[in-house]
């Protein structure tokens, strides 16, 4: 399934981070997909495929 995001989109994860917070923004885009948790601003970064597992839906897309 083929999830419409794009660089500063608010997506919402399967899994909640453990702050408890499961909406993030997405910082950056590539092979790796950087992504900055909304509550506590911790960044990870995910491969594509990982990312694209992990995504529960898009929220809000910039622009």
């Amino acid at each position: 399934m083929y999830k419409d995001y794009k660089l500063g989109s608010i997506v919402i994860m399967k899994k909640n981070h453990p702050c408890g917070s499961n909406e993030w923004q997405i910082t950056r885009i590539g092979t790796d997909i950087k992504i900055k948790c909304l509550n506590c601003g911790r960044t990870i970064m995910l491969p594509r495929i990982e990312f694209n597992k992990k995504l529960k839906k898009v929220v809000k897309n910039e622009n």
